[in-house]
């Protein structure tokens, strides 16, 4: 079911139907394409990548996985990864998602919850974890190491290799097995079960079918329809597959336009751009913001960058200001010259700076970028002006787990900064009387696995999903996210607060890592506050202020080696202390009195996924963190 005006790949079908497409279609062409070592790569083809799923998928028959029933991937984001979904999905099963990063605790729960038989694993610490309360989960059958060649000391862990030579085996007897049962599968049957990040609570699993994820990308690939994508375009994959953000956005759009997708961390994903040359990639707003004080901080080392970074920037802004018209709309759209119609003197300022400092940012991303998605969060007004400033296209859209991601995104011909954009292709959305946002369409998710309680909950009577976000109406139909129903705060004097516009306000601050504000039921507002522990480590290097080195602890964190905990005598340092009241006391000035932050503590450590702090997705888990730091928040409100 296809649009004339419409790209050739906006069609309706499922997902094993789509990769069978692609592979007799598209055999020769280039499906995933990933870093083996250095600047070598490998990849495969459509044809070689529904040949390898052929071997899985018939692999996991012998071991006896039956259409609907649940196999789970616990892995980070890699060619595999897809290898195993649509081994599941081929097989008419039911793919569960578990973050890599999780505790023993929530792979009991998720695995028990779904009846999971299958476990795909990736690496030793997580099937150690898996070995730990595998005696917990009884419906856990086999566990498979995502390599080719694995040995286990049993027989209920085996390697890729082997799961595809029981495959060949299979295959062998049967030549139709593989073909029988993945066009066996219907647009109406379940496809994957995603578990929410569980930002308050346990986490619950949403429910997709084939045709809801299908409808999601024919959304979002709908979009994009003023310049379809070919064969020449490269999507860059690096966020979690465990989450329908990247699945959906990146890999399902990717796999309907028969595209490449390549593969990176952000530990190495400077140099990988260079090797890639992507024209898209799926973010979250963190990752700019980090992009961001990266630049900043660097330009920081000599007085010439700085003022070189400064002047740059100012200049952008000047610009991205002058194209912007009454209502805040900005102009985007791919092949228009950013300098059209603005003053000469301003073109000329915008030339230089550009040659000196915005076209080096856009060769380092390749030098064939086109646009990134921006969602999972709100990206703050002026870090999204900043990157048009650069003439780097960024669609901030909105959407969750329970929607397949986007209900509303910017138009690149019509983006407005600090919005999340219209309503989406598809989606039918109202505001309710609480300034709820309430969505129906193809998109939205079947309902919560084993809850029917929640499931009914999550609806109006009229069916229309409650996304549990207040938003505004700006100006032609654009959103506005205010805050989370369960993030807006409300003073014991009556005033509402949402924390999120606090927390946007410190989206460009070079010296604060995250600030959660706390208010609810109190009469002022206080804040928690991590300091940027790197930006600091740095300055008091070059300042030559003195700390106990020796109670740094060091960890990965996405990747790359950071700095996750501090000494106490490194949060007294009163220079640091006056750079933070700095950054906070300048926000102050932008809010309203009620909204200001009256008190702060600095915390010598950051929120993390394994203190149950944040989610994978890096939102900050309120309750959570509310628990953890109980004294701290009672001390400012004495």
């Amino acid at each position: 079911m296809s649009n004339a005006s419409q790209p050739w790949y906006i069609t309706t079908q499922t997902f094993p139907e789509l990769l069978h497409r692609n592979a007799t279609q598209f055999g020769s062409r280039r499906a995933q394409w990933w870093k083996t070592k250095d600047t070598q790569t490998d990849s495969l083809t459509f044809a070689q990548l529904f040949s390898l799923v052929g071997e899985l998928s018939t692999g996991l028959q012998q071991l006896g996985l039956a259409k609907g029933d649940r196999a789970c991937i616990m892995a980070h984001t890699s060619p595999p990864w897809v290898w195993a979904d649509y081994s599941i999905l081929c097989g008419g099963a039911i793919t569960v998602c578990i973050y890599p990063t999780v505790s023993t605790a929530e792979i009991k729960h998720i695995v028990n919850d779904s009846g999971a038989r299958i476990l795909y694993v990736d690496d030793e610490v997580n099937l150690s974890k898996i070995r730990s309360v595998w005696q917990e989960m009884p419906s856990l059958e086999k566990v498979i190491f995502m390599e080719e060649v694995y040995s286990a000391a049993d027989e209920q862990v085996l390697s890729l290799g082997a799961l595809r030579t029981m495959g060949r085996e299979l295959l062998a007897k049967d030549a139709g097995a593989f073909e029988q049962r993945w066009r066996a599968v219907k647009l109406d049957d379940p496809m994957t079960i995603v578990y929410t990040s569980g930002t308050t609570g346990l986490p619950k699993g949403a429910v997709h079918t084939h045709r809801s994820i299908n409808a999601a990308c024919r959304r979002d690939l709908s979009v994009f329809s003023a310049r379809p994508f070919t064969e020449e375009d490269v999507f860059l994959s690096f966020l979690p597959l465990s989450h329908t953000y990247e699945r959906e956005c990146g890999h399902g759009c990717a796999m309907h336009a028969a595209v490449t997708i390549a593969y990176t961390d952000p530990k190495t994903m400077v140099d990988d751009l260079r090797i890639f040359r992507p024209t898209a990639f799926v973010s979250v707003p963190r990752l700019y913001e980090r992009i961001y004080m990266t630049m900043q901080s660097r330009a920081a080392n000599s007085p010439i960058k700085k003022a070189i970074f400064d002047y740059a920037m100012k200049t952008g802004l000047e610009l991205v200001e002058y194209r912007t018209d009454a209502n805040g709309f900005i102009d985007m759209s791919e092949g228009t010259d950013i300098t059209a119609g603005v003053p000469f003197l301003l073109k000329l300022r915008y030339k230089l700076v550009d040659k000196l400092m915005f076209s080096k940012v856009r060769d380092m991303m390749g030098g064939r970028f086109r646009f990134a998605f921006s969602a999972a969060g709100s990206l703050p007004a002026d870090l999204c002006k900043v990157f048009l400033a650069m003439g780097i296209r960024i669609y901030e859209g909105y959407g969750s787990t329970e929607t397949c991601n986007t209900i509303t995104i910017n138009r690149v011909n019509k983006i407005l900064p600090g919005s999340v954009g219209p309503v989406a292709p598809g989606v039918e959305g109202r505001i309710a009387e609480d300034g709820e946002w309430q969505v129906k369409g193809e998109n939205i998710f079947q309902g919560y696995w084993n809850n029917p309680e929640a499931t009914q909950d999550a609806f109006t009577p009229e069916g229309f999903y409650k996304t549990g976000d207040i938003v505004v109406m700006c100006a032609d139909g654009y959103l506005r996210i205010v805050d989370r129903k369960k993030g807006l705060m409300v003073l014991d004097t009556g005033k509402n607060v949402p924390s999120a516009k606090i927390e946007a306000k410190f989206s460009l601050s070079r010296y604060i890592d995250v600030v959660m504000p706390v208010g609810d039921n109190r009469k002022y507002v206080t804040a928690l506050v991590v300091p940027n522990f790197e930006t600091f480590i740095r300055y008091f290097g070059e300042q030559s202020i003195v700390y106990d080195k020796n109670a740094l602890i060091f960890a990965e964190e996405n990747g790359i080696r950071t700095c996750v905990q501090v000494g106490n005598d490194f949060i007294d340092r009163p220079e640091l202390k006056a750079l933070i009241d700095q950054d906070i006391q300048q926000v102050n000035t932008e809010l309203e009195d009620y909204e200001r932050i009256k008190k702060y503590f600095i915390l010598p450590r950051k929120l993390t996924v394994e203190s149950g702090e944040m989610t994978p997705t890096l939102k900050v888990k309120r309750n959570e963190v509310l628990t953890h730091f109980t004294n701290e928040i009672e001390d400012m409100y004495e």
